[in-house]
């Protein structure tokens, strides 16, 4: 998969691609059945498979201090886009010039101009140029002035719900990731480099893979039955595991992360990325009284989730 990000130096190699345009945070179901079109639109007009999307997400350009609340990462999103066949990613760098474009601009300049896109898919609730002033009847005018093809893809629902990245949201801060994996048709992950931790894990027995939550929506903390995919390095695999999100209140610690144990595993996994898929809630933080109590529970958490994970 190519990755573009400048509509204004683009190669002829890049150009002319069948593309989803969105955010396209968290890629769920949704996401995925507008890249489903476009792949299809593409195969009718011999058009790689495109995605147009933007960086930051306009939500934390224009708020740059409010919550984090990104399910995904850039990268775990290229890496999930390329996992369904994108071709030509066009992470457009969203900027100043970028948001102030009219809806025509953006359809001349970005679109048709920039991109040479041959046919675009959106969805139903898309809004485009400054101000979100353009709708999609907006863009197949233009599509039609311009000579690029428009889909508008209806919104996906699923279980009676209209499957969002904000239901998602609010599933995984309820403790509820088999329901927010039913909107994403993939266990929620967080992917990111192991970072040195103060090692208390293995000093305990049971060492631990620490890594940042920094810029993502936190999951409801609390301990998880998780799958662990070590990315990259002679350990490269999916191993099961047992993890702790959040703050470790037994320790006094406040700044959020994620420290996941493998079972049955051995290595050194520092400067490693791996991606955490999270299974089930197992339970919130708690203080216990003493660490041989900790040790107690976390052995109890560690039987739950092998045999949680050992039924899938």
């Amino acid at each position: 998969m190519r990755i573009i990000r400048d509509y204004s130096f683009v190669t002829d190699e890049d150009r002319g691609a069948s593309a989803a345009i969105g955010n396209f945070d968290g890629v769920h179901l949704g996401h995925q059945s507008v890249i489903e079109i476009a792949r299809r639109e593409g195969a009718k007009i011999g058009a790689p498979l495109g995605v147009m999307t933007f960086e930051p997400h306009p939500r934390q350009f224009f708020a740059p201090n409010a919550p984090a609340f990104r399910l995904m990462s850039r990268e775990a999103r290229a890496h999930r886009l390329e996992k369904l066949g994108v071709e030509k990613l066009y992470e457009l760098n969203f900027n100043a010039t970028l948001s102030s474009l009219t809806p025509e601009d953006f359809a001349a300049k970005v679109i048709h101009e920039g991109l040479g896109l041959k046919h675009v898919v959106v969805g139903a609730d898309f809004c485009f140029g400054k101000g979100r002033a353009g709708d999609v009847e907006d863009l197949k005018r233009f599509g039609a002035e311009l000579d690029f093809g428009v889909t508008v893809a209806e919104l996906l629902k699923g279980d009676g719900i209209e499957v969002s990245s904000t239901a998602i949201r609010n599933a995984l801060s309820e403790g509820r990731p088999r329901d927010a994996a039913k909107m994403l048709g993939h266990w929620h992950r967080i992917e990111g480099e192991v970072i040195g931790g103060d090692q208390r894990g293995r000093e305990l027995g049971f060492p631990t893979a620490n890594m940042s939550i920094d810029g993502l929506h936190p999951p409801k903390f609390g301990v998880y039955a998780v799958l662990v995919d070590i990315l990259e390095g002679p350990h490269k695999g999916r191993y099961h595991g047992a993890a702790s999100m959040g703050v470790r209140p037994m320790f006094g610690e406040n700044r959020p992360n994620l420290e996941t144990y493998l079972f049955d595993f051995k290595g050194d996994l520092y400067g490693t990325n791996l991606s955490i898929g999270l299974v089930d809630y197992l339970r919130p933080e708690a203080k216990f009284d003493s660490l041989d109590a900790l040790i107690d529970q976390m052995n109890a958490d560690c039987a739950k989730a092998r045999d949680i994970l050992e039924a899938l």
